[in-house]
């Protein structure tokens, strides 16, 4: 990936876009006659001739999603023919999990209220239905699901029949949004996104069981370990927490006793700037990915907070995003990004990538937010 860190944001998006606009070219061609089978086009960031590093893949649109993959071609002809949208089409994806086999993905869909799960091993469609309005997801190591009620501000957990274990309420809760299950150390934590009125723009943390055991950051502020308007969370497999500070325009990583380690972005449309961070999620060699919802885009950083790679960029085709919100990454590097506005989770892969490619200089020290108590 070390690379990709040459050369204008002008360039880059410059490229990407050539590389959209020869593919819907050659798509469209076409469409005026049966076109003889041939190798599907996939995108790939960085595009040619640089060493791709991800890979769209397909996109999941609803139940009939599992039955076959919706290539590149048909997704593109769908969305320009206005096909008919067909049952249990996802509406609004704001929550993602994926289990730890691999084999189900767990989506939240706000407009519809439920979570749709995909068995991609079984071949078999389910639908959570009693999960109020949901919002983020997370799962245990017993794959017990943890579904965000907005509507109730309760977490509600549900076992791998689908029955409902438990009810998480915590009174001082005004906005949950996102969450993240520590399956190693046994912490729940449910982000809090909050108003200027309520004083609780942090995350709170529970035990397993729902028993409320600490909270990271308090009133809404700038400085390390304060929030503004935070929304999702993620855990890597040493316990680290990352939690999007999206008003803040930035995301700020914990360790397991909730001490501040380190903060990722600041407003702007550079690499490694955001405007609204999103979803949160880290892949196998210790890399966040950050969904910005305002650039429409997905940003990769290593472990020292500098930036690798981008991928996405706005726009309704296969592949492209249009204000992204969910993450979730399986233990194969297969990317799950939760597509807002084009109603879809769009799939990838991290490709032609080993730890080393993670790995860029000695890192810059952290530097303090404006206004913040050095």
């Amino acid at each position: 990936m070390n690379s990709l860190m040459n050369g204008s944001r002008t360039v880059r998006f410059a490229a990407l876009a050539t590389a959209v606009a020869i593919g819907v070219t050659l798509l469209l061609a076409g469409c005026a006659s049966p076109p003889p089978k041939q190798a599907e086009l996939k995108l790939v960031w960085p595009p040619p001739p640089l060493q791709p590093r991800v890979k769209f893949v397909r996109s999941i649109i609803s139940e009939e999603s599992l039955n076959r993959d919706t290539t590149f071609g048909e997704e593109v002809v769908a969305f320009l023919t206005g096909q008919a949208m067909p049952i249990n089409h996802i509406a609004e994806p704001v929550g993602l999990a994926v289990s730890d086999d691999t084999d189900r993905l767990y989506v939240s869909d706000m407009m519809q209220r439920a979570v749709f799960v995909f068995d991609f091993r079984k071949n078999v469609f389910l639908k959570y239905n009693d999960v109020g309005i949901p919002g983020g997801l997370a799962l245990d190591a017993q794959e017990r699901l943890y579904v965000v009620d907005m509507d109730k501000k309760s977490i509600r957990v549900f076992g791998p029949d689908r029955k409902l274990v438990n009810v998480i309420v915590d009174e001082t809760v005004t906005k949950p949004t996102g969450i993240a299950v520590d399956k190693v150390n046994g912490k729940v934590y449910l982000v809090d996104t909050s108003n200027r009125a309520s004083g609780e723009m942090n995350v709170k943390v529970y035990d397993l069981q729902g028993k409320r055991i600490g909270q990271i950051g308090g009133s809404q502020g700038g400085e390390f370990g304060e929030f503004s308007y935070p929304t999702y969370a993620t855990v890597d497999d040493k316990g680290n927490l990352y939690v999007s500070d999206t008003m803040n325009a930035r995301v700020q990583k914990f360790d397991v006793n909730g001490k501040h380690l380190y903060t990722y972005g600041q407003p702007g449309s550079d690499w490694g700037e955001f405007e609204r961070p999103k979803g949160l999620a880290v892949d196998s060699f210790g890399n966040l990915y950050v969904a910005d919802s305002g650039w429409s885009n997905v940003q990769i950083f290593n472990e020292h907070g500098q930036v690798l790679l981008f991928f996405g960029g706005r726009g309704p085709l296969p592949g492209m995003l249009k204000n992204p919100l969910a993450v979730a990454i399986d233990k194969n590097n297969r990317i799950y990004v939760g597509d807002y506005l084009n109603h879809r989770v769009e799939v990838y892969d991290l490709v032609n990538t080993t730890a080393g490619d993670s790995f860029l200089k000695p890192p810059a020290k952290n530097p303090v937010p404006k206004g913040a108590k050095k």
